[in-house]
């Protein structure tokens, strides 16, 4: 009898172990998408290696910020390797200025030019990647300048890209960054701000990515205001606070917001926009984990 429980718990965790070694095939509740290198330690740094690894765990989702960046033909084998796993591509980064003031300032003909040629470029990507989002960030602010005014330029430049965008189904999403930890001084903050703005520009190509760890830091309530400005909020990222790290390490309340986005039918990507907590595997490990607590609403 001992012999027979002892055989039964090795074939057991030997199951366990290779069940583990599969990955945990049972689909997340909500798209939440790893980034390149997020998992680098386990699988290697092959981007398609690490987006395979991804789907195992049951990832749905995948966030490249510089996935434009990358050659053409690496492009189109993410999108298509997305695609075949029965996942979404979330967000790429197509204008991002943190030193000049431009994009609140100029309103000329050269710079829209240029704004122009960026959004082309942008459609031409997101296609490949099979993506609708790309990531917009503005500029710093210009203490020289009335805000208002700012506010002013900074909604008729995006009214020019989205001229661009909007015909080719590409959905720039802008993201406030927070002055405190971060990025001091640029223009666009908080999702209120945002919120504004995209009433302003009127264009469906034109919305709010609500990252919430930049949103905890520098304006907070986070519920609340994703609730005031839910129409106009198109993509979510991740990272607590403090730390930048993965949901569990810091003081926001993940699987309470993940269970409201669940509520609400939200299906678009989730990125997982922050830093592991620990180095190694089990760093990546204890990531994976803590998508899997914050998932059991």
């Amino acid at each position: 009898m001992q012999r027979r429980n002892f055989f039964l718990t090795t074939m057991a965790a030997a199951a366990a172990a290779s069940a583990s070694a599969q990955g945990n095939r049972a689909k997340f509740r909500l798209r939440y998408g790893p980034h390149p290198g997020m998992f680098r330690n386990m699988v290697g740094n092959d981007v398609i290696d690490q987006i395979k690894f991804s789907a195992d765990q049951g990832f749905t989702g995948w966030e490249d910020n510089g996935g434009n960046k990358r050659p053409v033909e690496e492009q189109t084998k993410i999108g298509e390797t997305l695609q075949k796993l029965g996942m979404k591509m979330g967000v790429f980064v197509s204008w991002a200025d943190f030193k000049t003031s431009d994009f609140v300032t100029k309103t000329d003909k050269e710079f829209q030019d240029r704004l122009r040629a960026e959004a082309r470029a942008a459609v031409e990507a997101a296609k490949r990647l099979g993506t609708p989002w790309t990531t917009v960030v503005p500029s710093t602010t210009n203490d020289r300048i009335d805000p208002n005014y700012q506010l002013a330029n900074c909604i008729t430049n995006l009214k020019v890209m989205a001229e661009i965008c909007e015909p080719a189904g590409l959905v720039m999403v802008l993201e406030p960054l927070n002055w405190y930890a971060n990025h001091p001084s640029l223009f666009l903050r908080s999702v209120p701000q945002a919120y504004a703005i995209c009433k302003g520009v009127g264009s469906k190509s034109c919305k709010i990515l609500d990252d919430l760890y930049h949103q905890q830091i520098d304006v907070g309530n986070l519920i609340p205001n994703m609730q005031k400005a839910w129409d106009e909020i198109a993509y979510i990222q991740t990272g607590d606070n403090p730390g930048r790290k993965e949901p569990g390490t810091g003081e926001i309340n993940y699987k309470k917001i993940f269970e409201w986005l669940h509520e609400r039918k939200y299906d678009g990507v989730i990125g997982m926009e922050h830093g592991n907590s620990k180095p190694g595997k089990e760093g990546e490990q204890a990531v994976i984990d803590a998508y899997r607590h914050c998932d059991s609403f």
